[in-house]
């Protein structure tokens, strides 16, 4: 996410932050490259252009270039400009009473727009406790009404569809009035979309508004279509009120030129972002922590929230427990790098964590294979061998490794990675040492 982007701008600031003060020409020099970095990551070159001018009125103060740590607040003048860039504050989603409420998603075909109905159906019964019903009002695409029957099975949502011979608008109107007898509090109707903005495909988006009378419209854009997604955004914004973006696929955007502009040109917020193929991969998007992210900062926050939401308590304290009695075995190591996998991407991962982005060589690809890889060895091990690992003699590895597909160089730089895990954890849980929270917390600082 962003890579591109964050390795240009950390380039131009480690120059800049080499130098004890900043003159104007130092200044101006840092921000024709970033200039040049936004312009290469696709943002509209409006919003490139504002953006410098507003950043170079205030790291040209007086206050700046005279300061004690000029770099550090000209870096921090960017983060903040950013963090308006993208819209400021997270916005709340939020639903209120009297139910049912519909919430329309609009968008193009292929944005991701019936995936993105389905995450946020999820997503609204686990985090919101809201019970919900998916209509399927998409009659333009033949497996539309299929996969959305298939996700909200996924999903846990309930499902609606009226077929195909009714128009779009009236089919969303019976949803909302069965969702109204049923007892469901929110609507999510999933809508058609067409390869490219034409008349008749707003016409019947704002019919299904006016049919379900919704609570919210959100338009779904796909952010690795850089300014073309942009362009559908302000399109569809001129047509009709949308009250937020869902940003999809923003996972596999190396650039950000969709992110960092489309709030700035309709004005509307960002609500959303898609960052993993799973159903569970929607975030509230967070201006200050995306911010963060591109200029290689890392955002910890989410990374707690990650951890937070996959963590079991009775898990954990279980973990706990059996470090504190010394009995931290190989399969408990394994449970916890299955942890680490459904926190999303290792990649992902590693970008939230301050200052570890810029320390990694360039260019270096996060190897997803290598989890698999140590999963495969561990299960192919006895009960006994992974209770009693001392017991793994080198006839045992041989075997482990045949049985597993790797070497028994790859299980002995198991058992020492093993062996490190236990001792540092052994030394959190013991009191000894900084915890997984507070080594959190020592990042923020």
């Amino acid at each position: 996410m962003f890579e591109a982007l964050t390795e240009r701008l950390t380039e131009v600031f480690r120059r800049l932050s080499g130098r004890g003060k900043l003159s104007e020409k130092d200044v101006d020099e840092a921000l024709r490259e970033v200039r040049l970095a936004l312009l290469e990551a696709d943002v509209n070159f409006r919003v490139v252009k504002a953006f410098i001018e507003r950043v170079r009125a205030r790291a040209t103060g007086a206050e700046v270039l005279e300061g004690l740590a000029p770099a550090h607040q000209v870096v921090r003048i960017v983060r903040d400009e950013l963090t308006h860039l993208l819209g400021g504050k997270a916005q709340a989603f939020t639903l209120d009473p009297p139910w049912p409420a519909a919430v329309v998603m609009v968008g193009l075909q292929g944005c991701g727009k019936t995936t993105a109905a389905a995450r946020l159906a999820y997503l609204l019964q686990r985090r919101q406790g809201r019970r919900v019903l998916l209509a399927a009002c998409d009659l333009h695409r033949p497996a539309a009404i299929e996969q959305l029957r298939v996700l909200a099975a996924q999903a846990g949502a309930n499902f609606f569809s009226a077929g195909t011979d009714l128009p779009a608008p009236e089919v969303a109107k019976a949803a909302v009035a069965h969702a109204r007898r049923a007892g469901h509090e929110v609507v999510v109707v999933d809508t058609a979309g067409r390869q490219h903005v034409d008349e008749e495909l707003m016409e019947e988006a704002r019919h299904i508004v006016e049919a379900a009378q919704a609570r919210r419209v959100l338009l779904v854009v796909d952010a690795m279509t850089g300014q073309d997604a942009v362009t559908v955004a302000q399109a569809f914004a001129s047509r009709m009120p949308v009250d937020g973006i869902v940003l999809t696929k923003l996972d596999g955007d190396a650039r950000g030129g969709a992110a960092l502009s489309v709030r700035e040109v309709t004005g509307a917020p960002i609500v959303f972002a898609g960052v993993s193929e799973k159903l569970d991969g929607l975030e509230v998007f967070h201006p200050d922590r995306m911010a963060g992210r591109i200029l290689g900062m890392g955002d910890v926050m989410t990374l707690i929230e990650r951890a937070e939401q996959i963590a079991e308590a009775q898990k954990a304290e279980q973990l706990v427990k059996r470090l504190r009695e010394d009995a931290f075995d190989l399969g408990d190591f394994l449970e916890q790098l299955r942890q680490v996998r459904r926190m999303g991407p290792l990649d992902q991962i590693l970008a939230m964590i301050p200052g570890l982005r810029s320390r990694l060589p360039a260019n270096v690809k996060v190897d997803e294979k290598e989890l698999a890889r140590i999963e495969a060895i561990i299960q192919s091990m006895t009960p006994a061998e992974r209770r009693t690992p001392s017991i793994i003699d080198g006839s045992r590895r041989r075997r482990i490794a045949a049985g597993s597909g790797a070497t028994v160089q790859d299980v002995n730089r198991l058992l020492k990675q093993y062996e490190e895990a236990r001792r540092m954890l052994r030394l959190a849980a013991g009191g000894q040492g900084p915890g997984p929270a507070g080594l959190m917390r020592k990042g923020l600082e």
